[in-house]
């Protein structure tokens, strides 16, 4: 096991690991995921979320094969030729992972359990919170993980009726898990700084620390 590392470093060098060795994992990583998962915040605490562990090799292949006909949400086109490079990319490790994802040694395919009602931004608030603390997890353990939600916009029926999930149970993500491809790793990100997209007050008016 990894040596395990500051909630800071986790949430500042995390981010989406496709590159995953098919070495199998120990249950007890897989648990240690799923338990930071179930500590997070969610609505009225009700703790609606539910998580399969999927390991089975014909079900990965079943779902490799709809995951690869699933398009990949429209992004916005690149401004910078750093854009452009860091684009090309995630575009070639996100087909390396439409390849190889019945390799990955577990998918964990996170959903939310409802009353019926319409769907909104709410019900989400549920059960990605569980997720990102799954993999702050992972990246604490020194596992690759991403999030998908390629199951949800382009199978979901399908994969709801494959693992036999009710109706009054929402996909929200798909989660593959296992130890780092070698050559990869995980490291400083890069975002736009907290000054471009913070307020002050009202829309619009930059926010600037100590004004």
């Amino acid at each position: 096991m990894a040596e395990e590392i500051g909630l800071f470093d986790a949430m500042y060098t995390q981010r989406a690991l496709r590159y995953i060795s098919p070495e199998p994992i120990p249950d007890a990583l897989i648990r240690k995921v799923l338990d930071a998962g179930i500590r997070a915040p969610n609505g009225g605490n009700q703790q609606r979320w539910r998580f399969i562990v999927i390991k089975d090799e014909d079900t990965k292949r079943w779902i490799r094969e709809r995951y690869q006909t699933t398009d990949r949400p429209a992004h916005a086109a690149p401004r910078t030729a750093a854009e452009s490079r860091s684009a090309a990319r995630n575009d070639a490790a996100a087909n390396h992972l439409a390849d190889h994802l019945h390799e990955v040694p577990v998918l964990i395919l996170c959903c939310v359990q409802h009353d019926g009602s319409p769907s909104d931004i709410n019900r989400g608030a549920s059960i990605y919170p569980a997720v990102q603390n799954m993999l702050l997890a992972a990246r604490g353990l020194g596992l690759a993980s991403v999030l998908t939600t390629r199951p949800r916009r382009g199978f979901e029926q399908e994969i709801k009726a494959k693992l036999r999930i009710p109706d009054n149970v929402d996909t929200a993500a798909l989660l593959p898990l296992g130890y780092i491809a070698p050559g990869h790793r995980y490291g400083p990100t890069t975002r736009r700084p907290v000054e471009e997209v913070t307020f002050d007050e009202t829309w619009g008016r930059p926010w600037e620390a100590g004004r």
